[in-house]
């Protein structure tokens, strides 16, 4: 009977772990389901609340009032510029395209972010001009060759193409291919091809391109300069520069996938309930190489950009001598600024250490540790990847073929017969042993750089290197975005590697575009760095003096800087500064402007010139009152000098983070409130 009962007993446990086992496979596969077909949006939003931030806001005061003056000085509108509205419509008669053209312009476009976005308002308004189908341009940089995903295809890897034809259908014809038969003879390279030059003019395109677009019906243009089209066109040809304000501004949305991850990152930020400030480093090697700020940089780094500028040189990129004062060309403000001088500004200008900013960086050349001054002075400075977590920046590359070894191959060893055969030949003894076998190039090199050290020339791009720079296009469009819809945007630098506009141009651009009255600092860099030398000595530690010099400076910089963009940038780069073609003039809000202050905004516009009324149906948006505006009161007042200090992280966060512990501090900070910030 007892052993009946063990049987039995034993039988039951058995069939308890079996269902046991059956219960744990079927919640294994109801949680992968659940995984696999939950909507991406929830699942998102589940990763951001428990794994995305390394970032953790930290704040001394909850509480920003934005009705008092100094949060108007800070972060508010200004208010000379509130007249000038977006207006990039046709005016006057302006025809449809017709659906029998010329002939097909296909367009390949090389370059970074920006040259692409200038390249292709260029080639829009080129194939109005020339009564030409366009076929959607072919971005070199994202293409399938550099190993990106396969699910995209060159343009549609950045921008959307649905998007880009429907916003343009009354603009230019566009098509997604050329017909099969142009198609076959591209590949047989039997199309004519032009390599555009920079910034070309209408009359090369109207007498040297379309005689060939008639004859051939198809042309290729290889655009490589960012931009194939003069930035300044005639006249009669306004209406061709507001449609590349329309191509710009409009028509070029970025994909969805990328659309919708920079919004995340936008409501991220959004949701400290602060406003922020974006702040575009532009400290690249190709930059600091043209410009010749080499020395500004030590060992490795120093010896990169001369290598870059020695290849600029030969190749007629840049012109002068290898070896240039960079100390020189940083006090004429040709070099970059570098990230401690910029937070010494905007702590000296009185943002304080719990500022939201965020940094936009193609690549920061000399490393993290540029900024580390930076961080110092400011506790919340964030980008993109503390705002994401890796797998949503993988999600917008697509699935990509696998280019790394998980094993990679041992050096080769050196064949035993070459060994004997050397012994044989080496003479009598002692003999001489043989160098060694070479290994390969791969595991001499230590770091990205090693190359330097071993080699006057760089080694060739691998498909990873390409993979990369094409990665590098998405991350600048979730910055581009993220810099337009700042509250406050700040450049380091505003030119490329060619000394053209560069991405924070571009940016400066569209904000004057989309919203005129959004703050934008446009420094003069010479005069930043004549203040930086007045304080050389005691970079955190200033006088009253020097830090109204500073505000004075920075205050000025958002509307006197304009009229200088609107002769030197505008001519390197319409979309760098699109007024006033692409904008227009709210009559009622001139009206109160000019009354109030005669010399507000009635010097800068008229300087300009052919400014717009703004339609009818624009002026039915509430305008500020005289009343609330601010008395842009002189700066300079008779009070004891005082120190500005710096406090780093670190520091124990009390206390207004901007001038401490002394009497006349506090009558300064007093003044600037009483001041507001009328820009």
């Amino acid at each position: 009977m007892k052993g009946e009962g063990k049987m039995v007993f034993k039988s039951k446990l058995k069939w308890v772990g079996l269902v046991g086992l059956v219960l744990s496979a079927f919640s294994l596969c109801t949680h992968f389901l659940l995984a696999r077909y939950t909507d991406d949006e929830g699942i998102s939003q589940y990763q951001s609340a428990i794994t995305i931030f390394s970032w953790r806001p930290m704040f001394e005061n909850a509480d920003l009032s934005t009705l008092k003056p100094l949060y108007r000085r800070l972060w508010g509108p200004v208010r000379r510029l509130e007249s000038l509205h977006p207006h990039a419509n046709p005016r006057g008669n302006y025809a449809v395209p017709v659906s029998q053209t010329n002939g097909y312009i296909f367009v390949r476009i090389r370059g970074d972010f920006h040259e692409i976005r200038n390249s292709i308002s260029d080639v829009v308004v080129i194939s109005r001009l020339l009564n030409a189908t366009l076929v959607i341009p072919e971005i070199q940089s994202a293409t399938s060759s550099k190993g990106i995903s396969s699910q995209f295809k060159s343009f549609a890897y950045l921008y959307n193409e649905d998007q880009f034809m429907a916003a343009l259908a009354n603009d230019v014809n566009i098509v997604k291919t050329l017909p099969k038969n142009l198609k076959g003879a591209r590949r047989k390279k039997e199309i004519p091809t032009f390599n555009v030059p920079h910034s070309a003019s209408p009359f090369f395109y109207l007498h040297h391109v379309l005689p060939v677009l008639n004859r051939h019906s198809v042309v290729e243009l290889v655009v490589s300069e960012g931009g194939c089209l003069q930035a300044m066109l005639p006249p009669h040809l306004e209406d061709y520069q507001r449609l590349r304000c329309r191509v710009a501004f409009h028509a070029l949305r970025f994909r969805q996938e990328v659309q919708e991850l920079a919004t995340k990152i936008l409501n991220r930020l959004r949701a400290t309930h602060r406003p922020f400030i974006a702040y575009d480093l532009g400290i690249t090697r190709d930059v600091l190489a043209y410009y010749g700020c080499a020395e500004l940089f030590q060992d490795v780094h120093t010896e990169l950009i001369q290598h870059r500028r020695a290849w600029m040189l030969k190749r007629g990129i840049v012109k002068g001598n290898l070896t240039v004062n960079s100390e020189d060309q940083r006090r004429n403000g040709s070099c970059p600024l570098m990230p401690e001088e910029v937070g010494i500004l905007l702590r000296a200008y009185g943002y304080s250490w719990d500022t939201v900013i965020y940094v936009s960086a193609r690549e920061v050349f000399g490393g993290q540790k540029k900024l580390i001054p930076f961080h110092a002075m400011f506790e919340n400075v964030v980008d993109r990847t503390s705002l994401t977590s890796p797998w949503e920046l993988n999600k917008i590359y697509g699935h990509e073929p696998n280019l790394v070894d998980k094993y990679p191959k041992p050096p080769p060893s050196a064949k035993e017969e070459i060994k004997f055969e050397a012994w044989k030949t080496s003479g009598p003894r002692p003999r001489p042993l043989p160098p060694p076998p070479a290994r390969p190039k791969s595991y001499n090199i230590e770091g990205w750089w090693g190359w330097v050290a071993e080699s006057d020339n760089e080694p060739e791009t691998t498909v990873m290197e390409l993979r990369t720079n094409a990665h590098k296009l998405l991350w600048e469009a979730i910055d581009y975005t993220i810099c337009v819809e700042a509250d406050v945007f700040i450049p380091g630098f505003d030119r490329d590697g060619k000394g053209h506009p560069n991405f924070a141009s571009l940016v400066m651009g569209h904000r004057l575009y989309q919203s005129a009255a959004s703050k934008t600092f446009r420094l003069d860099r010479k005069k930043v760095v004549e203040h930086m030398e007045e304080i050389r000595d005691h970079l955190y530690e200033a006088n009253r003096t020097w830090i109204t010099s500073v505000r004075r400076h920075l205050r000025k910089s958002i509307i006197d800087r304009l009229a200088e963009e609107s002769t030197k940038s505008k001519s390197l780069s319409f979309l760098s500064f699109p007024v006033p073609e692409c904008s227009c003039l709210r009559p009622e809000i001139e009206a109160l402007n000019y009354s109030s202050s005669p010399s507000t905004p009635s010097q800068f516009l008229a300087g300009l010139g052919g400014m717009h009324p703004c339609p009818s149906w624009m002026n039915n948006n509430t305008i500020s009152s005289p009343n609330d505006k601010e008395t842009d009161e002189d700066l300079d007042d008779d009070v004891t000098t005082s120190q500005l200090l710096f406090r780093s992280s670190s520091d124990n966060h009390e206390g207004d983070g901007e001038e401490i512990n002394t009497k006349e501090d506090t009558q300064m900070e007093d003044q600037e409130e009483l001041e507001g910030g009328e820009s």
